[in-house]
């Protein structure tokens, strides 16, 4: 399926189910793979409509909103998103837009005190620190799954920030209405599996050129 089938198919879902966070949000990912910004930017917004605590999205939205040259609606959705994300304790895209911002030579908001959600867990001398959230949690007895992705989230994933993946992956899979036999409904999957988990194209690419260790 080409990119602008892709986009079909998301625009469909979005136009049956307004409501669906993760229609919006897998189209606004189509449009950007598509060089469409612009459009990215206002399906990443209607994400956030829907579902105003995706802090992936904020971020996603800003840098959309940055490529088609919309500095002040940038500086706007990256601003509420870092205090959401700081709220939830994300702290990848907390990062990210704090970088954005500064780019764009604009202040970067204090976060709150502490997170509204934490995880509970941890090693017990509290040294595993999740890189997504940023706090401690549970270090996974066994990558998830085979490849050097498996091997990195095991590395550096909190086995509660995965378990909340599977949460949100069965919500994927619902909305979306994927069949995981299908190739590019598997890499649907994956491509939301890994903006959660905070690796991003920089990343995967490394990722994937690397050689599984034994």
């Amino acid at each position: 399926m080409d990119i602008q089938e892709r986009i079909t198919q998301f625009q469909n879902m979005c136009r049956e189910d307004p409501d669906n966070d993760m229609a919006w949000f897998s189209l606004g990912g189509a449009y950007d793979r598509a060089g469409q910004p612009r459009e990215a930017a206002q399906a990443y917004m209607r994400c956030i409509q829907a579902n105003e605590s995706m802090s992936k999205a904020y971020q996603l939205a800003g840098e959309a909103f940055m490529a088609a040259g919309q500095q002040e609606q940038a500086i706007d959705v990256l601003t509420r998103g870092s205090l959401v994300a700081a709220s939830r304790g994300d702290l990848m895209p907390r990062n990210a837009m704090a970088q954005l911002l500064q780019e764009l030579s604009a202040p970067v908001p204090e976060a709150p005190p502490g997170p509204i959600e934490s995880i509970r867990g941890g090693d017990a001398d509290g040294s595993f620190i999740c890189r997504r959230t940023g706090r401690p949690g549970t270090r996974m007895d066994r990558p998830p799954f085979r490849g050097p992705v498996g091997e990195w989230i095991a590395q550096n994933i909190a086995k509660e920030t995965f378990d909340a993946w599977l949460a949100q992956g069965t919500k994927v899979i619902n909305e979306l209405r994927l069949d995981l036999s299908r190739d590019e409904d598997a890499e649907v999957y994956d491509e939301h599996m890994r903006e959660f988990l905070g690796i991003d194209a920089d990343l995967y690419a490394r990722l994937v050129e690397s050689k599984p260790t034994a």
